[in-house]
């Protein structure tokens, strides 16, 4: 990942935190694939993607959570949950950040965005 990508998760990882998520993991990685951030808040655990798109862009970022990584995304879940999830509801979130040059122009938090299970 590149400076500017870390950047964005960076500044997810502020969001949630002012919403009072604790982020409990950062690019944690499996043979199945990556998940950007982890969080939790209450009894939800959640897994997050970040997708930053230019506000010129044609799409969404939320467009470019397809349904494949969406699977690997849900693969890498489940080892999280197998080894830290013991009574946490699992979910599935984007952050949409778009952004003008290195300006964010406005942060969505998906939460469930989408569900495999």
């Amino acid at each position: 990942m590149n400076d500017t990508g870390k950047l964005w998760e960076i500044k997810a990882a502020d969001y949630l935190r002012k919403k009072k998520y604790i982020i409990l993991d950062v690019n944690y990685t499996t043979r199945f694939g990556e998940i950007d951030l982890i969080a939790q808040k209450k009894n939800y655990l959640c897994f997050v993607e970040v997708k930053q798109r230019d506000e010129k862009s044609p799409a969404q970022p939320k467009e470019f959570v397809d349904y494949n990584k969406q699977k690997r995304m849900a693969a890498t879940a489940n080892i999280y949950l197998i080894n830290h999830g013991e009574g946490l509801q699992p979910r599935f979130d984007v952050i949409e950040i778009i952004t003008s040059g290195k300006t964010i122009k406005s942060l969505k938090h998906l939460e469930n965005a989408f569900d495999l299970y």
